[in-house]
């Protein structure tokens, strides 16, 4: 049998890695275009929330769909980051800026001590881990009042000024600040998908001894990916306490945790704009379906039991297999 030269195979692929990149850059930009155009046809607040609830499965897609570590506890990086957002906010007086910054910071490093503790196992048993160590959140959260006002939460946060300079008070003025957030947040974890951390993770998923046979410390770059998506998910927790000047029991919730795998299984686990798409769905079943009360989660479950029936993939991993594009 010969052997195919190397270079054969890499030119090979570089038309497939062409398109690829074609299509990611195609849907990017229809992504940027909908963001700056949706405010004129759409109400803003109604966009923000899709959009922090879309940072939060983006998050939870990166920790799954490319770590391969399934988590039921991402509540708690997402509720914190709104907690102390909220906090910084109302009781230390900081621009909006900074009090994102303290709410993604506490939750970076939530994610970073919860995260070497659950990476110590592995399947079932650091999924469970995740779920425990959530609900340990949440109950400090119900405890703390001094922090978290108990079951009130903490309630009317100032938007503030942006820079010191630039008020948020109205809607489009937060839509442009949130819409920049989402916007740089999505091209940082699309950077971090294709870079080598990236390849090294989705390997490691894969075929975990192989990736540790080729001198990869897996443990390492799970951590690293698990404190990534920790960060992220009270990124879209922060900016959530802005939009409705609100942080309560419910961002830290183990049905938040729950919210985060629908959004994404529902887009397209593995997909890089798959849970941006699960995220417009969910969100605007709730918002739309809330004159039917507790029915909505009858209609989320049918919703989730028909996608995992008919397209295993995902609503956009289905739309990439009928394209035959990358998504």
């Amino acid at each position: 049998m010969t052997a195919v030269p190397m270079q054969a195979v890499a030119s090979a692929d570089a038309p497939r890695g062409v398109a690829r990149r074609r299509s990611h850059f195609v849907a990017f930009a229809i992504i940027v275009g909908l963001v700056i155009v949706a405010p004129f046809f759409v109400y803003p607040v109604f966009l923000m929330k899709v959009m922090c609830f879309a940072l939060f499965a983006l998050a939870f897609n990166l920790l799954l769909g490319y770590g391969g570590l399934l988590s039921f506890g991402h509540a708690a990086y997402f509720g914190m980051g709104s907690y102390m957002t909220a906090y910084a906010a109302k009781y230390w007086g900081l621009t909006p800026e900074l009090s994102v910054l303290a709410g993604v910071a506490v939750a970076a490093a939530l994610g970073l001590v919860f995260g070497a503790l659950a990476i110590r196992r592995q399947g079932i048993y650091f999924s469970m881990i995740t779920l425990a160590l959530a609900q340990m959140v949440f109950f400090f959260c119900l405890q703390a009042v001094g922090f978290t006002g108990g079951e009130d939460g903490i309630q009317a946060v100032p938007r503030g000024r942006l820079l010191g300079l630039i008020s948020l008070t109205s809607d489009n003025a937060l839509y442009v600040f949130v819409g920049a957030v989402f916007i740089v947040a999505l091209a940082m974890m699309y950077r971090i998908i294709h870079s080598p951390f990236g390849q090294v993770l989705r390997a490691i998923r894969d075929n975990e001894p192989r990736a540790i046979s080729l001198g990869y410390h897996a443990s390492r770059y799970k951590l690293g990916v698990f404190v990534l998506s920790a960060t992220f998910a009270g990124l879209g927790g922060s900016v959530k306490a802005l939009v409705f000047q609100l942080a309560s029991l419910t961002d830290v919730h183990w049905s938040m945790s729950g919210e985060a795998v629908l959004m994404a299984l529902v887009g397209g686990m593995g997909t890089v704009f798959g849970p941006l798409l699960g995220a417009t769905v969910i969100v605007t079943m709730q918002n739309y379906l809330a004159s039917f009360g507790a029915w909505v989660t009858v209609i989320q479950g049918v919703v989730f039991v028909l996608c995992v029936l008919l397209f295993r993939e995902g609503m956009l991993g289905l739309v990439a297999r009928k394209t035959r594009s990358q998504l």
